[in-house]
């Protein structure tokens, strides 16, 4: 296996590039691997960890947005119900279909038109791998066992559920491997065109300042994509509107490997998903959000908001003691009129290019969501083909993310063949590591014949084999990076567990060097 080892105490191998990518969120990472398997040589600058923001607080979809064609954006809809296919092929570990039951209430919208809405849902995007929309009758079948018996009808149709910290953590060790250079915690302090080159300052959180130059730049900053053009003093005339979506978890109250999709009396649409064996995920809210999007946090009327929705349609009384715990993420939607509520601001995205004769092209990348960020990385290359003449055409649709290499039997058949090769295994911990790696396990588990050739046990599904791995090929560096966001063991440790890691990571990572791969 390839590995490059980065000092995180002293910016190395910085010098010139073609592309510098500012923002490690899933569309930076997107873009970063994109832009290295055409050959162009890239470096990836993000100030926090990778997928920190945004792009892992995310309801855990890909999926076309049934609700938007309400505001007949048929475009995007078609668009992301492509890459929901897609994006099944290419990471199938990470990404799954997942079976939705849309409650019908007929105070919110009338019954012909979620059938008609569902009808076009299911045609829009060329499906091939998901089911069709069914009619449900919740007061006989299983999926209405959990529900209040004045809601009888209901449809179920699919989406995908998708990993999505992994899936940044996916695109980012694809593009390093293909030759990008991902420096993770360095800040972009400013940049200056220089002609046909961009001149750049950074500055990591430990070390020295340094300058990079690049031929072109990319800002993938989400949220903070303004910030970052007000640093480089590039020109434009877009805006974003940052809204604040929160998601509660809570225990399962429904047996079956299904969710609910509710309707709001303000419009919105609430999803109810099942979490591991036995939690649910909740959201998400749309409030507008003024301030530092590092420091949103859920409120406790978005916390009320979202038990009353379920405590509405649900045999279920839950109460602020029910959350488990809480996320919450700031997401940068276009700002294409000002006039619309934060609910019905349109999710596609737009780009701008700064680029003026042969001055060095700024690219800022507005809106977006996770479902599209594989498609918008491809725009993004195409608008900057006139830079970059020479390099090859798209290629990421057909070419699996790190750890998709699974075959054409689908990820059910891989694993079985996973569980022989590590029959000493159990179930659940196979499917951690199939879910998580995919195809990569083999390497975590390499040279293992047993549990206890896995190491310290933290906890849970939780071994130091795979904190080693984290630490030395996916740049986590502290207990939340781990815990958080590349995997949830935090969910189910007890705080003696996570202590328990912590003193493991002190003793046997710190602060020293790592390998990256």
């Amino acid at each position: 296996m390839q590995r490059m080892v980065i000092d995180s105490n002293e910016m190395t191998a910085l010098g010139e590039y073609d592309l510098l990518v500012i923002g490690g969120g899933i569309n930076g990472t997107g873009v970063a691997r994109d832009a290295a398997g055409r050959g162009l040589s890239v470096i990836l600058c993000e100030k926090g960890d990778l997928g920190e923001g945004t792009s892992s607080r995310s309801t855990k979809y890909v999926h076309g947005g049934l609700r938007y064609l309400e505001h007949r954006e048929f475009g995007l809809v078609r668009k992301a119900l492509i890459e929901r296919e897609i994006i099944l092929d290419i990471a199938p570990h990470l990404a799954r279909p997942l079976r939705l039951i849309l409650v019908h209430s007929s105070r919110h919208r009338p019954r012909w038109l979620m059938r008609l809405g569902l009808f076009v849902y299911d045609h829009l995007g060329g499906r091939k791998r998901i089911p069709s929309t069914e009619v449900i009758d919740l007061l006989t079948s299983v999926e209405g066992q959990a529900v209040r018996p004045e809601y009888s009808r209901g449809f179920a149709y699919w989406d995908v559920w998708v990993d999505d910290s992994r899936l940044v953590i996916a695109n980012a060790r694809d593009a390093s491997l293909r030759g990008a250079q991902i420096l993770r915690s360095t800040e972009v302090l400013s940049a200056h065109r220089r002609h046909e080159l961009w001149e750049v300052t950074l500055r990591p959180e430990r070390g020295q300042q340094d300058t990079v130059r690049a031929r072109a730049i990319v800002n993938c900053a989400g949220p903070w994509v303004q910030t970052v053009l007000a640093q480089a003093e590039a020109i434009s005339k877009k805006r974003i509107r940052l809204v604040k979506g929160s998601h509660i978890i809570t225990r399962r109250w429904w047996k079956g490997d299904f969710g609910f999709v509710l309707q709001a009396d303000d419009g919105r649409i609430i999803f109810v998903n099942p979490y591991f064996d036995d939690l649910a995920l909740i959201g998400t809210t749309d409030i507008p959000f003024d301030g530092r999007p590092e420091d949103s946090e859920i409120s406790l009327e978005e916390t009320d908001y979202l038990i009353s929705i379920v405590n509405e349609y649900f045999e279920v009384d839950l109460t602020r003691p029910s959350v488990i715990t809480s996320y919450s993420g700031v997401r940068p939607l276009l700002d294409d009129d000002g006039t619309r509520s934060a609910s019905t601001v349109t999710r596609d995205y737009q780009l701008e290019l700064d680029a003026d004769g042969n001055n060095a092209p700024f690219l800022s990348v507005f809106g977006g969501k996770l479902t599209t960020y594989r498609k918008l990385a491809e725009e993004v290359m195409a608008k900057l083909r006139p830079h970059f003449p020479n390099m090859p055409g798209p290629w990421t649709q057909s070419s699996p993310l790190l750890g998709g290499e699974i075959g054409d039997g689908g990820f059910e058949n891989w694993l079985a063949e996973f569980q022989k090769e590590f029959p000493w295994l159990p179930d659940r911990l196979a499917q951690h590591y199939g879910r998580n790696y995919g195809s990569e396990a083999r390497l975590i588990l390499e040279g293992a014949d047993s549990l206890s050739a896995l190491g310290l046990h933290f906890g849970s599904h939780f071994f130091e084999r795979e904190a080693r791995w984290l630490f030395e090929n996916e740049w986590a560096r502290d207990a939340t990076d781990i815990l958080q966001r590349r995997t949830k063991h935090g969910l189910f440790l007890t705080s003696e567990q996570e202590l328990k890691f912590e003193a493991w990571r002190l003793r046997h990572v710190g602060t020293e060097n790592r390998e990256v791969g």
